[in-house]
Parts: structure tokens; C-alpha cells; sequence
């Protein structure tokens, strides 16, 4: 069964290329979402796939040279809704 995870980072992860990496890493993995900034400093990832995968995206970040940014990580499951194509970053 597909998943949907709703992430939000807080740290440092605005103005340092964390959505272009967040991008990068999902190339690995099989995802489909979105990443975006915040007005109150936050990014907010959203993506959908099989859990386990999305259990491995999300240690991919923390393992990439992106998780020295991330002070803390709020995350949300639910069914997947569909509707994501690819992995973007969003406005």
C-alpha cells in the first residue's frame, strides 16, 4: 500500500541548496513529491511512495551532506492521495 509522508525540517535548511539536494537524493529512490520553503523558516517535504522506501528517502537526506542542517524533523503518514508526478520543487 502507497504512503504519504508530510516532512518538515527545521534548522538550517534555507539558503544553503537543501530542496536542489532534497531533489537530488530522491533520484534514488522510488518517490514522487514535492519540497518547498516556508515563511517561518521550515521546508516541507511531500512525497509518496511504498513506506519502506519512503523510511529510506528520508535516512538518504539524513545521510546526505544535508542532514549537518537539520536540527529537528516533524513527520505525518497517511494513505497516498496519488496526484504527484516525478519529484519537484515546489514555489
Amino acid at each position: 500500500m502507497k504512503k504519504r509522508l508530510v516532512a518538515h525540517f527545521e534548522g538550517h535548511v534555507q539558503g544553503v541548496g537543501f530542496r536542489q539536494g532534497t531533489r537530488r537524493v530522491a533520484t534514488g529512490y522510488e518517490v514522487a513529491g514535492t519540497v518547498r520553503n516556508l515563511d517561518d523558516g521550515r521546508v516541507e517535504l511531500v512525497a509518496e511512495g511504498d513506506e519502506e522506501e519512503l523510511r529510506a528517502f528520508l535516512d538518504g537526506i539524513a545521510d546526505s551532506h544535508l542532514g549537518g542542517h537539520i536540527r529537528n524533523r516533524e513527520e505525518s503518514w497517511a494513505d497516498a492521495a496519488g496526484g504527484l508526478k516525478g519529484f519537484v520543487i515546489a514555489a
